[in-house]
């Protein structure tokens, strides 16, 4: 029982190389998805370029949908590598954890906002009004996203001031 201490074990026991070499195969899986994104929307965007006929408008909005889908892997690949990976001694746990949480919500709420303003252009120029449902509806889930990391923050700042 004394081994863990705030649920994390120490480093040099077995269960902490265990809980590391997995973080750190979280984390390189997701810096390599990341990475991967990143090569798929040039490609994407470049190829879309070559063709005749294709809008432009629609190729820099779909290029950048797929980055900041990309940054948000790479906020988690950093989350997953600094929380669970680094030495207790490494800082303030709450500090950490908010940190990386607000900037994981906020990237995934600006990839929700952008999708739903690619759909409403879409259904827009396709004379889809009908299915404006779905766009409002991931407005709708983005804002309480924000709702609940305000939430979140709030809640946690006494945590925080106590800590320090």
């Amino acid at each position: 029982m004394s081994l863990f201490i705030a649920g994390r074990a120490p480093a040099n026991s077995w269960m902490g190389h265990y809980r590391t070499g997995l973080a750190m195969l979280f984390s390189g899986l997701f810096h390599g998805l990341a990475v991967l994104m990143v090569g798929l929307s040039l490609t994407t965007f470049l190829g879309g370029l070559a063709e005749p006929g294709s809008e432009l408008i629609s190729l820099v909005v779909k290029a950048i949908n797929t980055l900041v889908i990309a940054l948000a892997m790479y906020e988690l690949g950093l989350g997953v590598g600094k929380e669970y990976a680094s030495e207790e001694a490494g800082g303030d746990i709450f500090q950490n954890m908010r940190r990386t949480i607000t900037r994981f919500v906020g990237t995934v709420c600006i990839a929700l906002v952008l999708e739903a303003l690619i759909m409403i252009i879409k259904y827009s120029q396709l004379d889809l009004a009908g299915n404006l449902y779905y766009p409002v509806a991931i407005l709708l889930g983005c804002a309480f996203l924000l709702l609940a990391l305000g939430g979140f923050l709030a809640l946690t700042r006494t945590s925080e001031s106590h800590s320090a």
